[in-house]
Formats: C-alpha cells, sequence, structure tokens
C-alpha cells in the first residue's frame, strides 16, 4: 500500500481535524488541562452527567442526541434534554427500589431506548451499570450474575424467562425490573423528572463488563468515572467527532465499545448519534448511512468483510458522500479491506 494513502496532513482532509497537529499538541498536553473540558464538583465527577445532563445546560440542550430506529422500521429521536430527563426517571425508579450508590444493576437488554436511559439513570445515582449482550442464555448469564453480585437486573418480557430458570442460584439478585410492561410504564409516568446526581470520587466504579470467557470463567472489568475523560478526549481526537456530525457506532454496549464510543465518549462531545436495533443486513446499514447522513462510521473488521462479501454492485445504489471519517476497532484491519474502502467510499477505514 503506497504510504499517501495513510500519511496526510491535515491540510488534505476537506474538514480541518480536531488533532490537526499531533507533535505540538502531544508536547502541550496535560491531564491536568483535559479535564477543564468536562465538569468536576469539588473534586468529584460522574460519567452520565458528563456524557448528557451537562449539554442541558448549554445550547445543546434541545439538539438531537439519540436517532434510533428499530428492526421494524420504527424510529424514534431525543435530545439530550429528554435523554436527561428519560434517565432521571429510571434514577428515580431504581431509588424506590432501594437501590444505593455501590449497588450492581446488571441491563440485559435489546438495543431499545430502554437500554441507554437505563445505563444512564443507573450511573447518575451512583450504582455500577453492568450490560449483558441479549444472545446470552442461562449458562452466561449466571456467570456474570452470580459473580458481580448483581442486586437488579432490568430486561424484557421476552428475555425474562431466560433468567427465571436461574433466579433461584442468584442468591444477590432482590429485583427484576421488566420495561415492557404497564408496570413499569406507570412507574416510568409518575417517576419524577428531577434527581439528585451523585457526583463520585473519580476512581469509584461506574460500569462493568466481563471477559468472553474463552480461556476460563468470565471475568469482570470494572470501569470508573475518570475513564469518562479518556473516552471525551478520545471521542475528540481520534474518532474526530464534531458538532455537525451525525455519528455511527455499529457496537452492542455489551461490548465495552459500544459504552465507551456509543454512549460516554460520543455524547461527551455533544454528538448526533444513530443506533440501530437490528441485526447486520448490508443493504439496511447502506440504506442507514444514506438515511442518516452518516459522517463519521465507527465499526469492526468482522461486519467490513462482510460487507466487502456483499453484492458489489449494492453500494453504488446509495449516497455516501457524506461519510467523511471510517473507523474500525478489534482485531487488526488487513490491508484488502483498507484498499476495499478506498475504492468503494473514496477513504480509508482507520484501525
Amino acid at each position: 500500500m503506497k504510504p499517501d494513502v495513510y500519511r496526510k496532513s491535515a491540510k488534505d482532509w476537506r474538514i480541518l481535524p480536531n488533532l490537526d497537529d499531533y507533535d505540538l499538541t502531544r508536547a502541550g498536553f496535560s491531564w491536568e488541562s483535559a479535564k477543564k473540558e468536562l465538569d468536576w464538583f469539588d473534586g468529584k465527577i460522574n460519567a452520565a452527567y458528563n456524557a448528557v445532563d451537562r449539554h442541558t445546560h448549554t445550547w445543546r440542550k434541545n439538539k438531537i442526541a439519540l436517532y434510533w430506529e428499530g428492526e421494524d422500521g420504527t424510529e424514534k429521536k431525543f435530545t439530550f434534554e429528554e435523554l436527561a430527563v428519560a434517565s432521571n426517571k429510571v434514577g428515580n425508579i431504581l431509588k424506590d427500589f432501594g437501590v444505593e450508590r455501590g449497588d450492581r444493576v446488571f441491563l440485559f437488554l435489546p438495543r431499545i431506548p430502554e437500554l441507554f436511559f437505563s445505563f444512564l439513570g443507573i450511573v447518575k445515582i451512583g450504582a455500577i451499570a453492568g450490560t449483558l449482550f441479549s444472545a446470552f442464555q442461562e449458562q452466561a448469564l449466571l456467570d456474570r450474575l452470580d459473580n458481580s453480585d448483581a442486586n437488579v437486573l432490568i430486561t424484557t418480557s421476552n428475555l425474562k424467562p431466560r433468567v427465571d430458570k436461574i433466579r433461584r442460584k442468584l442468591k444477590h439478585l432482590q429485583h427484576i425490573i421488566t420495561v415492557d410492561t404497564p408496570d413499569f410504564t406507570k412507574s416510568f409516568e409518575r417517576a419524577s423528572d428531577a434527581l439528585t446526581i451523585s457526583h463520585m470520587d473519580p476512581d469509584d466504579y461506574a460500569f462493568m463488563l466481563y471477559t468472553s470467557g474463552t480461556t476460563g470463567k468470565p471475568k469482570g472489568v470494572v470501569h470508573t468515572h475518570r475513564a469518562i475523560l479518556q473516552e471525551h478526549m478520545t471521542a475528540k481526537w481520534v474518532l474526530d467527532l464534531k458538532d455537525d456530525d451525525t455519528y455511527w457506532c455499529t457496537a452492542d454496549p455489551g461490548w465495552v465499545t459500544g459504552i465507551a464510543y456509543e454512549i460516554l465518549g460520543s455524547w461527551s462531545v455533544g454528538v448526533a448519534s444513530l443506533i440501530y436495533e437490528g441485526r447486520f443486513d448490508p443493504k439496511k446499514w447502506y440504506q442507514l448511512l444514506e438515511k442518516y447522513k452518516i459522517t463519521v462510521w465507527y465499526t469492526a473488521p468482522t461486519a467490513i468483510r462482510m460487507l466487502m462479501a456483499a453484492d458489489h454492485n449494492l453500494v453504488k445504489s446509495f449516497d455516501l458522500n457524506n461519510l467523511r471519517h471510517l473507523c474500525s476497532v478489534g482485531e487488526p484491519l488487513n490491508p484488502e479491506a483498507i484498499r476495499w474502502s478506498i475504492k468503494v467510499f473514496g477513504k480509508p477505514f482507520h484501525d
């Protein structure tokens, strides 16, 4: 591959990147200085507040934060203010269930809006959020819920039967909240819009995820509230997210990328994000890229290879000229995929 494919100066891009001079920025960088980009309260911080709520005190209050599309084509959108209010309501519901700082609240949900409301609400009250892939079966759920000492599980009616089969083995699980029931709907409608944010010590836990378990039992990995600073800076400098971008990260929130760069990092810089509930389908993905005028796209090598394997003429049916920055996460991206993206999109995926 020719060096000029990936070695470009800032002046070569049609939009000047946020990080326009790496060497100069690196020489003057400090984490103490970077901290000024977020809101701190006497040395304390809340990751969810910095992702969403702080924007409600700025012009971004009524800006679209989330474009959501269901697998059945249902469309919804939420402003930063609406995200803040919805997550406040979930936080208050959890408080009514007795959830306190440090309690583990796990999410066993598909990529529906309630997943995002709930994650933010959990973190805002100082509890520790955990996410579970909706494809997990009983043993995978048992391993994670038992090891984490999960106190509360939030799920749907379709997924709950899997948990019911292992419920008696979960000694610490006190409550199961099902979000698609009339009871939850009533609780959500009645819950207060206002919530007292729990600002935490920087090293307090915000969320936890589990390893895949390929080398033994899954192991819990905790992420602190201060990690929002690193997620914010990388969303700004690596993903190059700007206020006028519409961004799509295809990662599931059961994976760290789905939390760090589909929820926390991307929203902390105030960008509008697309969330698609459905499964991978080449035609649908191209439709979404065109329909929502996606400018920054963050996906994985597996998805890129599946797009490469699809009908080569399919992409020609869509106007994808809004795309300006393509990023890949996961295993290393092979040269063939980068060459393909240059041919198809006119720009490389950045690994």
